[in-house]
């Protein structure tokens, strides 16, 4: 199966620092692959290049085939394509639940107005938030939000859903939800590349987990492998760490 996100070589630099050191990795379709590591191992960086929030100094990445980091490439095309999910939801306070959802369907789709709503009452609908669509999001519970966010990804049909953390800005009784939706779009065959505190979720949900440190991605394989015997030893420390912590 070929790789629908193709990363090669990549490399970024924040004033002077280099944040990603030459990263390779692949997502095919209908996989989820998962980014874990230390705060600051460039997890997140890594995602805002996938989605072109960020250039990237070196290196190549392609989406379904596309060189997408080419200079003469259509942004906004390529984000079409894409959804992204983050860990402050970043919701329009202005607008309510169902406007936000289908904001980009309307402006960059160019999808009706009926059929925008039509299909974001359905995406509400399934994920338990129905009675929301008229809500404004302050007037939501953080889980609530969160879950609002993932259906206006959804909401543009993406070929893959970018994940930054999607529960370290929830409560801890409120992650539970936002983790079944993602486990109910893993059942549903959507590819995603997530980034993750939530071990115990991550080794349940994944194809693929790959271990940053320091800007390297240091380790990759199945979760069982990666979490019950890593090869390297600054992976044995860090989920030791995980470990003692309770997170695993």
């Amino acid at each position: 199966m070929s790789s629908l996100l193709s990363i090669e070589g990549v490399w970024k630099h924040f004033h002077g620092n280099s944040v990603l050191r030459g990263i390779d990795l692949e997502v095919r379709s209908h996989e989820v692959v998962s980014l874990i590591g230390a705060s600051g191992s460039g997890k997140s960086t890594l995602l805002r290049c996938a989605n072109l929030l960020e250039t990237v100094d070196d290196g190549v990445i392609r989406l379904d085939g596309e060189e997408i980091t080419d200079p003469r490439v259509d942004v906004d095309g390529v984000r079409k394509q894409l959804g992204i999910v983050f860990q402050a939801f970043n919701l329009f306070p202005h607008m309510t639940v169902l406007a936000n959802i289908t904001l980009a369907p309307r402006r960059v789709h160019g999808v009706s107005r009926e059929r925008a709503e039509q299909e974001a009452r359905d995406l509400l609908a399934k994920f338990g938030l129905a009675d929301k669509a008229d809500a404004y999001p302050d007037q939501l519970s953080g889980g609530q939000q969160q879950r609002v966010a993932v259906v206006r990804a959804l909401a543009t049909r993406p070929k893959l859903i970018l994940l930054d953390e999607v529960t370290s800005a929830l409560d801890p009784e409120l992650v539970r939800e936002v983790l079944g939706i993602i486990r109910e779009l893993k059942e549903s065959g959507m590819t995603m590349l997530l980034t993750t505190h939530e071990m115990s979720f991550c080794r349940e949900i994944s194809d693929t987990v790959c271990f940053l440190d320091g800007g390297v991605l240091l380790e990759k394989g199945p979760p069982d492998q990666l979490f019950g015997d890593p090869e390297h030893e600054r992976t044995r420390a860090f989920l030791q760490g995980v470990r003692e912590s309770g997170r695993l």
